[in-house]
């Protein structure tokens, strides 16, 4: 709601520089003050100008003062300082517009399609700690974009033909002598079972050169569409997936598409953006030296050429098709970003995937018939691919594919979200059953390695995330019924998780500690639910007492004691008031800069200021009748804001905790 006010200043300030001060000038900047006593909106364009003008800022913001237009929403404008302008609301009117934002929904979807691909686990064992750290951020970024109100599609990309899905293959046929109706009838959680054969599949190639052979064979096995080895494949990855759609969705992480690789080989995406590629000469076949008989793309140093794998840190290319003939995982990584934007002349077929208790239906791609509409998928005017930090390079190929083939929008709007590792802090990973020699010890963190049996699956950190949560709950609340305790120790346990992977910026390695995540006081999502369980109790003893309607403040009612934000005694109330409405503002930020800790900290600093304006000013207990519904007013209006905005990060809030 604050964004439309700053736009409109903006708008106003240029026009007054222009006319008054006959300067243009662009997007002037405005900033929030650090203390409401000091305005609500601060101007320091003045400073800016000074040298334009020589003349002392003070004198340009004096100016700038008296020549201002001021939008409605503002009740006036002062100089201060050296030459600050700051701006007032006008808080009575303030007061009315928020409570009607707050019971608006947000704005229905408009404009172009936006893409984001992420979690993207191999479908070769269960999900791991790292993998929520990508699927949080990426659910984030959707429900931030969507609350913006633009159209999102997200797809989770499943890589089914990789090296990950040869190996345990190998495992199933080389080490347990099954085929693919064999593992169909397996029982059990496939995903955990997986888990330790793929360890033991990796062990037993590595052990012995000459076994590496059968990982190449595999691999062209399921390039060239092998019957049998599809068959397994298939079998393999449908069964993960399934499981991985589970687990994700107990963090509330669902999907709209999952994309498989091996449909972009059966419907020759590649070879179709192989053609694009050579036509262009984006793709050129290498005669001689160590890459003799492979494609490459030639990648010039400001794209990050000289880090190629391949390049050795002088020869600036990046192999697209090996000399055997076989596609790199960047080749059909081109060819899938092709897609998303509908460069390609062709389209998948699609099917229902899954369908959730509630009805929700995730669709696939599928190399036969289909059943669903194409139409509904990819058209994206822009593409976000949440992938760790490591695949920097390989992202800058795919865009730079683009670029080469004569589509540098595409490009510049396919946007790296890139982010750091997950590790454990020593106490957790000790508390999850690792034993830790004195190196891991002097270490800050604890690195989540498979090789060192160090690998957390996700399920079973829920699960003590969980445990925990449901223990401290039965404390607090002895006589609390099973469901209202599981419960509550699910939403604690997921405001718990989420809050911790989001709250870092993401250029952070963060180490997961099960002490901090859980912490009921300090920047932690159990804190935040707290707060927003804190005025749902203020709420609900109100009615109980005074029914329901004593609850239902109109903003309009006269008897409201607005003059009271106007005061000093009243500059928390404001404080609190002016902060509920940069959600919006705050979530725009969030997404321009990819930085969505910042909408966590803006829901943790409101947290911050409801609970020293609970403890400073009693709502139920004050006396003035005026002031109590102000008060009232307030709580309902933190609490709306908080559901909102603790929903935008995926986080449910309980009735109890």
């Amino acid at each position: 709601m604050i964004g439309a006010t700053i736009a409109s200043l903006r708008q106003e300030v240029e026009r007054a520089c222009r006319e008054s001060l006959g300067v243009t000038i662009e997007a002037p900047a405005i900033e929030i003050p650090p203390e409401p006593r000091l305005g609500d909106l601060a101007v320091p364009v003045a400073f800016e100008l000074a040298r334009r003008l020589r003349r002392a800022p003070r004198d340009i913001a004096q100016d700038l003062a008296a020549a201002l237009r001021l939008p409605a929403a503002i009740a006036r404008v002062e100089v201060a300082g050296a030459g600050y302008l700051n701006a007032f609301l006008d808080r009575s009117r303030f007061l009315v517009d928020l409570s009607g934002h707050l019971h608006r929904p947000p704005p229905a979807a408009d404009g172009e399609k936006i893409t984001v691909e992420h979690t993207n686990i191999n479908p070769n064992k269960a999900a791991h700690i790292g993998h929520l750290r990508n699927a949080v951020l990426g659910d984030t970024l959707v429900r931030l974009l969507r609350h913006l109100g633009h159209p999102v599609e997200v797809q989770n990309y499943i890589d089914d033909t990789g090296v990950q899905v040869a190996d345990l293959m190998v495992g199933f046929e080389e080490l347990r002598h099954q085929d693919a109706e064999a593992v169909r009838a397996i029982e059990g959680r496939f995903d955990h079972l997986c888990w330790d054969l793929y360890a033991e599949a990796s062990k037993y190639l590595a052990a012995d050169p000459e076994r590496l052979k059968l990982r190449q064979q595999t691999l062209k096995r399921l390039e060239e569409r092998e019957p049998s080895a599809r068959a397994l494949a298939d079998v393999i990855s449908d069964r993960i997936v399934r499981c991985h759609l589970q687990t994700m969705d107990r963090i509330g992480v669902r999907y709209d598409l999952l994309p498989w690789e091996g449909d972009i080989l059966a419907f020759n995406f590649w070879e179709r953006a192989f053609e694009r590629l050579r036509s262009s000469g984006a793709a050129r076949l290498v005669s001689e030296g160590k890459n003799a008989g492979c494609w490459v793309m030639e990648m010039g140093a400001e794209e990050g050429g000289s880090e190629s794998p391949e390049a050795g840190g002088d020869v600036q290319e990046k192999i697209l098709v090996r000399s055997n003939g076989t596609v790199t995982y960047v080749g059909k990584d081109i060819a899938y970003q092709m897609w998303k934007f509908n460069l390609l002349d062709t389209d998948f077929h699609y099917r229902a995937f899954h369908r959730y208790p509630d009805g929700t239906v995730i669709h696939s791609t599928t190399c036969g018939k289909g059943d669903a509409s194409s139409s509904s998928f990819g058209h994206a005017s822009r593409v976000y691919n949440v992938i760790d930090v490591r695949q920097s390079y390989l992202q800058k190929v795919v865009a730079t594919g683009l670029r080469a083939m004569g589509y540098p929008g595409q490009a510049e709007q396919s946007i790296h979200f890139a982010y750091e590792m997950v590790a454990l802090s020593a106490t957790c990973a000790r508390e999850l059953g690792y034993k830790l020699d004195k190196e891991d010890l002097q270490r800050p963190f604890v690195e989540v390695s498979g090789r060192r049996g160090l690998g957390v699956k996700a399920d079973d950190l829920l699960d003590r995330l969980e445990e925990r949560a449901r223990s401290e709950v039965r404390s607090r609340h002895p006589d609390l019924d099973t469901e209202a305790l599981d419960s509550a120790a699910h939403a604690i346990a997921l405001a718990a998780l989420r809050y911790f992977m989001l709250k870092y910026t993401r250029n952070k390695v963060i180490a997961f500690d099960f002490d901090e995540a859980l912490a009921f006081e300090g920047e932690t999502g159990p804190y935040l639910i707290y707060s927003a369980v804190r005025a749902a109790n203020i709420l609900r003893k109100l009615r109980e007492r005074e029914g329901p309607a004593a609850a239902e403040i109109d903003p309009g009612d006269p008897h409201i004691d607005r003059d009271y934000l106007n005061s000093p005694e009243g500059l928390e109330h404001w404080g609190l008031l002016s902060a509920l409405a940069r959600d919006r503002w705050v979530a725009r930020q969030a997404v321009g800069s990819l930085e969505l800790s910042l909408f966590g900290k803006y829901l943790f600093s409101l947290a911050q200021q409801f609970n020293t304006f609970y403890h400073h000013h009693p709502v139920l207990q004050e006396k003035n009748p005026d002031r109590r519904r102000l008060r009232i007013l307030l709580t309902d209006l933190f609490l709306r804001q908080m559901e909102r905005g603790l929903g935008l990060l995926g986080i449910p809030i309980p009735e109890r905790m």
